[in-house]
């Protein structure tokens, strides 16, 4: 049986093993757990039921997992987005005054429209239309959005009404904990351990619970929370999206989720060496399992889901095959019924990870022709507007627009595809109009 598994995720070709893939899965689902905690806290702001959506987060998140990993053979990890359960929450729920119900139904047609686009292979031609050096940017760039929210998960980094940003209090014991990880991570990365980030991580964990920094778990079991106040909501209250207002919302659904994960995908197959030919193999079961996985999540009661960048710190480990992703899975249907125990990952604890995989990502800045400016300057945008816009999406769109423009006064206009030219147009509306 362990063959037959080892044959159907192709180890022997991808040059893995269960114990690489194992520790690869643990270490992607300790680096994005967090989510469970943090998605119910967003959610819960419109009212909606916190324990229900904790497991509505759990299942889906485990759903997809599974569903990448067998479907698409990759370690990409899925659950509900950052930045966009925000949207839902404070921009469509509280400051639109949209009940929750109503907007759970927004995202149920979006997640339809995701399947459609994705049955007509639009989404795949638009991934395989990006040029190579574009690419590399977008790679790039969220290796440098999520170092930059591991600085300041670890209080490294932190705001400052004058510069923005600045260099955080080192003696805060929070902060302290987190330099202990990414100096003990540094020197194991280093050294070529295997498995250093997930060992950097236990080990600031325990010096986190021996210090008092991380509290003791109070239980260890938890039953696990009923989902009945948010099942099938959204099915039920898709007639009442009928105003233009409602279609807007529905569209910025759409496209965040669109492009947040078309450019994680694209990151993570930089980072993986997936790549091939400025392709990504099985691109259109990878956006299958992500459509897929957003419809069951509004059924369920969740946000629009998306494949998380922190799969990042499972391929650092080694983890190459769908079966990292569905160890993943299986962590978070484990997670339903040993919830207390996930209160000691904080995000001192995983801050450190975030920075040294964002280290990682980094070097397809390298692939770049910074030689040829029409290029490079898309490029840079791209990088930069990440990390400065905390999204990943905008960063896309400053870079997509700008594209464009260089290659028509470089006289290069000609080897800009029709698809490059649409999704220019299409982020100048984003920006400008939905934006506004």
């Amino acid at each position: 049986m362990t063959d037959k598994i080892a044959s159907f995720f192709h180890f022997k070709e991808l040059g893995t093993n269960y114990r690489t893939e194992i520790l690869a899965g643990i270490t992607t689902f300790i680096s994005m757990v967090y989510i469970l905690f943090v998605n119910p806290n967003v959610l819960g702001a419109t009212g909606m039921d916190k324990g229900a959506v904790f497991t509505a987060t759990a299942f889906t998140s485990a759903f997809g997992c599974m569903l990448m990993g067998i479907l698409a053979n990759y370690p990409f990890a899925l659950s509900a987005g950052l930045g966009i359960n925000a949207f839902f929450a404070y921009s469509v729920c509280i400051g639109m005054k949209i009940p929750w119900q109503t907007a759970m139904a927004g995202v149920f047609i979006a997640s339809i429209l995701f399947i459609i686009l994705t049955a007509m292979k639009l989404r795949e031609k638009i991934i395989n239309s990006i040029p190579t050096d574009l690419k590399a940017a977008i790679g790039g760039g969220i290796g440098l959005l999520i170092a930059f929210l591991g600085f300041n998960n670890g209080g490294i980094v932190v705001a400052n009404k004058s510069t923005l940003v600045s260099l955080g209090s080192l003696t805060t014991p929070t902060t302290m904990l987190t330099i202990f990880g990414l100096i003990v991570t540094l020197f194991l990365m280093s050294a070529r351990v295997p498995g250093a980030i997930f060992i950097g991580m236990v080990a600031s964990s325990a010096v986190g619970m021996f210090t008092g920094l991380i509290k003791l778990p109070t239980a260890v079991v938890a039953g696990i929370p009923s989902i009945k106040s948010t099942f099938l909501v959204s099915l039920f209250n898709v007639g009442k999206i009928d105003t233009p207002q409602l279609f807007v919302v529905v569209l910025t659904f759409l496209l965040v989720t669109f492009f947040d994960t078309a450019g994680t995908l694209i990151g993570l197959a930089e980072q993986a060496g997936y790549m091939k030919d400025n392709k990504m193999p099985r691109v259109g079961r990878a956006l299958a399992a992500d459509s897929t996985t957003m419809l069951l999540g509004s059924l369920l009661g969740t946000s629009p889901t998306s494949v998380y960048v922190e799969s990042s710190a499972g391929i650092a480990v080694g983890g190459r095959s769908g079966f990292t992703a569905i160890v993943t899975g299986i962590l978070f249907i484990l997670a339903t019924f040993f919830s207390p125990l996930l209160s000691v990952i904080t995000s001192q604890i995983t801050a450190p990870a975030l920075i040294i995989v964002g280290v990682l990502m980094a070097k397809s800045l390298a692939q770049i022709n910074w030689n040829k400016f029409e290029l490079a300057a898309p490029a840079f945008l791209i990088a930069i507007g990440m990390p400065l816009t905390y999204s990943i999406s905008d960063g896309i769109a400053l870079g997509f627009i700008a594209y464009p423009i260089t290659m028509i006064a470089a006289k290069r206009g000609k080897e800009v595809g029709w698809m490059m030219y649409a999704l220019a147009i299409i982020f100048i509306i984003f920006l400008w109009v939905l934006k506004d």
